[in-house]
Order: structure tokens, then sequence, then C-alpha cells
């Protein structure tokens, strides 16, 4: 699972998602990529999942490039825990998506696998997403 080595700090602020991504837009590694079309937190879980689901559609031919990185700590109290007594324990790692934000790219694959791979990683993911390629641009 994704993670961060080590932090400055061991919890952060929730904020907010606004705008688009101002980064991360373009197609740099593969031919064919996963754009977000909305703004959301995505889980490490979540990027192992669709991750796993590409390249076992691929058949472990071709490459896969992860273009995200959970590295928001995200804290939550135990259950049944009464309110008080301070912030909970980091819980699990985040990564803030905005909207056009490539999270995967792949290369090496034909057209028809590449699609459906990439249509199999975003069921996994909760932000709606589509598939770009590079005769597109």
């Amino acid at each position: 699972m994704l993670q961060p080595k080590r932090t400055k700090f061991r919890k952060q602020h929730k904020g907010r998602i606004h705008g688009e991504a101002k980064g991360g837009f373009l197609l740099n590694f593969g031919s064919y990529a996963l754009k977000a079309t909305e703004p959301e937190r995505v889980t490490a879980r979540q990027i192992e999942a669709a991750r796993r689901a590409i390249t076992r559609h691929m058949k472990r031919q071709g490459r896969v490039w992860i273009r995200i990185f959970p590295d928001l700590p995200v804290s939550a109290k135990p259950i049944e825990v009464r309110m008080g007594k301070g912030k909970g324990s980091v819980d699990r790692w985040v990564a803030k998506v905005k909207p056009g934000r490539i999270m995967f790219e792949i290369d090496g694959v034909n057209d028809t696998i590449a699609r459906e791979a990439l249509r199999l990683g975003a069921m996994k993911l909760p932000v709606t997403t589509r598939v770009v390629a590079r005769e597109d641009w």
C-alpha cells in the first residue's frame, strides 16, 4: 500500500478540493490514461485495487504508471468512543484528486485492451473518470 516514508507533521486538517488540476493533466508517459472529472479523495487501498485490476486485464503486458500519491493522513477515532479527548490517530492515507488530473497511464497494449483495462480500474475508484488517448490530443 502506498504511503509516505516520513512526513513533517503527523496529522493534517481536512481542507477542501477547489478548482481544476493545475498540474498532472497531460499524458507524459503512456498512450492511454484515466482522467478524473470530479474532485474527490482517493485512498491508498482504492489506488492499489485499481492498479491490480488494470495489470490483471493487461495480463502483465505493457507498462502502468500511477500518477497520484496518497500523501494526506486521515484520522479516525475508534468505534464506540465518546466525543472529545483529542483528535483520533491516523487511519488511512488519501490523495486529493482535482478534476482534470491524470491518475493512471498505460502503454504497450492495443487500443481495446487499454480502454477495457482502464474502465475496469475506474470501477474501483470513487471518482467519475474518462479514458483519454494520445491520438485525442
